[in-house]
């Protein structure tokens, strides 16, 4: 696998660049967190404890408020996993979807142990979070893919039929490799969702939400983005859920107000990988800001966790991070080391040459990152 030369970054691009990072990811842990508040609840449930209008502030989940899921603790891996591929380069070794499988591997460790390992040299810093070890509702697919060491790839993948979203809900960083050619960042993500979900739906899901990141990262539209992803998907066996999906998606924009019942008639009732993109790149065409699309994203039947977590990358990635809610990002489990990550990746992907060669190496990076 080959990546196009890096462009030349500028200053103004670089802050651009680290804003869209750090807003895809803050974003997708407060719409995960958002979402937890309601999980398990219907919309007439969640109409009934908050009001007709639904959910429109954060509320506790697992014991406080700001609580993330599974989906932001693997999302956080995948960019550690996408980090070590760079730094690994070095060696002459070059296989991104076994860094991010390693880097998985790594989290499926912290829904195990009671803490961190220090045995393991491999860890790297992000493994040694604390916060980090807690078992938050991940989806059964991603415990069994990641239960043992062997590498689910297209030929033979992980859980055939798992059609969940546990592998969409991790795959918006692939989006971030702004210097990677479309093609290629759907097909790593496609790969690594294959990791622990087979059915072509759920891992073209994720390779169709990582070229619409990749698109809104650029600068583009959500709408020229999706327009992009649906030229990916398009040559690859299996589209057709995927595709069509998306397309109600953008059908669903000129068919009046949104509101939940156009959420809902988009499938997000059900917990598919496909319905759930939908849903997620509905509410980020029709938000009017961040919390309108979140509020959109989380007040339905289904996993509002999960469309909540899709919605926000989707957005931050667009706006960047200063357009979140400020009172949302105070309280947010682990935001430190959600900043800390974000900008490691986006020091990485614009100043790597800097901190890394074949010949010398900063020691503190490689202590950060492994070469494993």
């Amino acid at each position: 696998m080959t990546t196009t030369a890096a462009a030349v970054w500028g200053r103004a691009e670089q802050q651009d660049f680290r804003a869209r990072v750090r807003g895809c990811l803050l974003g997708g842990a407060v719409g995960d967190a958002f979402g937890a508040g309601v999980a398990g609840l219907t919309l007439e449930e969640i109409r009934a404890a908050h009001g007709p209008e639904g959910l429109t502030e954060p509320v506790p989940a697992y014991g406080r408020r700001g609580a993330v899921t599974a989906a932001t603790q693997m999302t956080l891996f995948t960019v550690d996993g996408l980090i070590r591929a760079q730094v690994r380069r070095d060696t002459g070794a070059w296989h991104p979807p076994t860094d991010v499988h390693r880097a998985h591997l790594r989290w499926a460790a912290t829904q195990r142990d009671w803490g961190p390992d220090e045995r393991r040299k491999d860890n790297g810093w992000l493994a040694r979070e604390e916060w980090l070890y807690a078992r938050r509702d991940p989806a059964r697919a991603c415990l069994t893919g990641f239960g043992d060491e062997t590498l689910g790839t297209l030929d033979q993948p992980k859980n055939p039929g798992a059609t969940d979203s546990g592998a969409l809900v991790r795959s918006a960083p692939f989006g971030l490799l702004v210097g990677w050619e479309p093609q290629l960042v759907c097909q790593l993500a496609v790969e690594c969702a294959a990791q622990t979900h087979g059915d072509p739906a759920a891992y073209l899901a994720a390779g169709a939400l990582a070229v619409v990141v990749h698109g809104l990262a650029r600068g583009e539209s959500v709408d020229g983005a999706v327009q992009r992803a649906l030229g990916q998907l398009a040559p690859r066996p299996g589209h057709e859920p995927v595709t069509d999906a998306l397309q109600h998606a953008l059908g669903a924009v000129r068919q009046g107000m949104p509101n939940a019942a156009r959420v809902t008639a988009l499938g997000a009732d059900e917990d598919r990988a496909e319905n759930l993109l939908a849903a997620a790149v509905y509410c980020a065409l029709v938000g009017e800001d961040i919390c309108h699309g979140l509020r959109l994203a989380v007040n339905h039947d289904g996993p509002s966790a999960a469309t909540g977590a899709v919605t926000g990358a989707l957005l931050g990635a667009l706006h960047g991070e200063t357009a979140l809610p400020p009172a949302w990002l105070a309280e947010l489990e682990g935001r430190a080391t959600v900043l800390e990550l974000a900008d490691d990746f986006a020091m990485e992907m614009t100043q790597g040459a800097a901190l890394h060669s074949p010949s010398e190496s900063s020691p503190g990076w490689l202590a950060r990152y492994p070469r494993g």
